[in-house]
């Protein structure tokens, strides 16, 4: 063997050329773009925040992305898989979040303080974070997507309609402008080829943005009155508050995203040749609590890696990490620049809705996918935990009084369906123990790999 071929560098450690690196790591951003901005446009929507306050969440979740996507990628001590990984904010925390910021005396600044709190408090059992699959099973995983889906789906509703309390709440213009971003979407999705149909989100928001201009729905106000650059600052809408409940809530949202952190990473490791042992996934996962902790600290949520960019990279075939490093300056820089998130804010509701409509639905059909994989038409058992979750966790979105008469300090779990359901299937689940519990682990890899990675092809190459 030579000096060279033993000092060989693995593909996942080269740096591409700079023009090729640029190229590809601006794919990654487009690819992710969609998805990031839909989580901080849905919470503003759901807590009626202004058109200013909206483009700053928007650059907040970005500068975010791309600080967490930097430690993911290069490592930092014990943080950082150091593997090419795009990192996103998760739509598990999202509806945990809206109950926690409607509470009087919390709002925002609450929602911070849970998630700053909730991702230090997780950081030093990440080591055990194995033994979560024991706890949350794809029954019970399975069932918390279907929950988020279904609990989006309602604000996805209103804004293909206009949005909430708009005069014109189901006009025609609406209509047609939410159903033509669907049909944009699916068009690309059905037409466009493996990469585009990564970007077929964006594509069909970028589509129905610019059909609703001549309509007269798109205001681009805040967009000139904001200022060339700006500094996304920490504690913009105040400093952190750390409710009791509200962090209890968050740190099981940060434990769901554990076990989802846990599959994806595994399987990007087999995808670039470079197997993920024990530590490498610990520090993985611990950049996943420092990333709850970013988010909390810059005015954004909970983050975890993204499936669809770890379908980028088998599409591509570019296993470099320095493309996602890069794709995450893109990120930063994006982040400075108010006039780009304001324009984002300035999204009609009607196009949103249309897009929402597609992600949200197959935050619940992935869900059912993994139901349909968990063997519930083998398990009495397993079908009860699913029946009696669902029920439970959709009374929020069923009635608004239903916990009318609760303790104040439990609003944060009685008022987030995800959570309560999710509680409801982890309890659940240990009261019927084994005749519950799914069976080989590599059933449950099977099942995460078919979810995450569907169709990719390792070896072709991005020309």
């Amino acid at each position: 063997m030579t000096s060279k071929e033993t000092t060989r560098v693995h593909p996942v450690d080269e740096v591409p050329p700079t023009g090729r690196l640029f190229a590809l790591a601006f794919q990654h951003v487009l690819t992710m773009y969609a998805g990031a901005i839909t989580v901080p446009l849905f919470v503003a929507s759901s807590l009626h925040l202004s058109s200013a306050d909206t483009a700053f969440l928007v650059s907040a979740d970005l500068f975010a992305c791309g600080l967490v996507t930097l430690v993911q990628c290069l490592g930092i001590g014990g943080f950082g898989i150091r593997l090419p990984v795009i990192m996103g904010v998760t739509f598990v925390g999202v509806m945990p979040s809206i109950a926690i910021a409607s509470q009087p005396g919390l709002g925002l600044a609450g929602v911070y303080g849970a998630t700053i709190a909730a991702g230090l408090i997780v950081i030093p059992f990440v080591p055990l974070a194995g033994r979560l699959r024991a706890i949350l099973t794809p029954t019970v995983t399975g069932t918390a997507m279907l929950l988020i889906g279904l609990s989006l789906m309602g604000v996805a509703i209103d804004w293909a309609a206009g949005g909430r309390g708009a005069a014109d709440y189901g006009a025609p213009r609406h209509l047609l402008l939410s159903g033509g971003t669907m049909a944009t979407i699916l068009f690309v999705s059905r037409f466009g080829g493996r990469f585009l149909a990564n970007c077929a989100v964006l594509i069909g928001m970028v589509a129905g943005f610019l059909a609703a201009i001549p309509t007269g729905l798109v205001d681009f106000g805040t967009a000139i009155a904001s200022p060339p650059l700006r500094l996304v600052t920490p504690f913009h809408f105040g400093p952190p508050i750390f409710d009791p409940a509200a962090i209890a809530s968050m740190v099981v949202v940060v434990l769901v995203t554990l076990v989802e952190s846990s599959g994806m990473l595994t399987m990007l490791g087999q995808l670039v040749e470079r197997p993920v042992d024990q530590r490498a996934l610990t520090r993985g996962l611990r950049a996943d609590c420092l990333g709850a902790v970013i988010g909390g600290l810059f005015n954004s949520f909970p983050y975890t890696s993204y499936a669809q960019n770890i379908a980028l990279v088998g599409l591509t075939g570019v296993r470099s990490r320095f493309v996602c490093a890069a794709a995450a300056a893109f990120m930063l820089a994006l982040a400075m620049i108010p006039k780009a998130s304001a324009l984002v804010a300035a999204m009609p509701a009607s196009v949103l809705g249309g897009a929402a409509l597609v992600l949200f639905g197959m935050v619940a059909a992935t869900g059912i996918r993994s139901l349909a994989q968990a063997g519930l038409d083998q398990s009495k058992e397993k079908l009860l935990v699913v029946a009696v979750s669902l029920g439970v966790g959709l009374i929020p979105s069923m009635s608004d009084r239903f916990f009318a008469q609760a303790p104040a300090a439990l609003a944060p779990f009685t008022h987030s369906g995800v959570l309560l359901g999710i509680c409801t299937a982890v309890a659940l689940n240990l009261f019927f123990g084994k005749k519950a519990a799914d069976t080989a682990a590599s059933k449950i890899d099977k099942i995460e790999e078919e979810i995450i990675m569907p169709e990719i092809v390792p070896a072709r190459r991005f020309a």
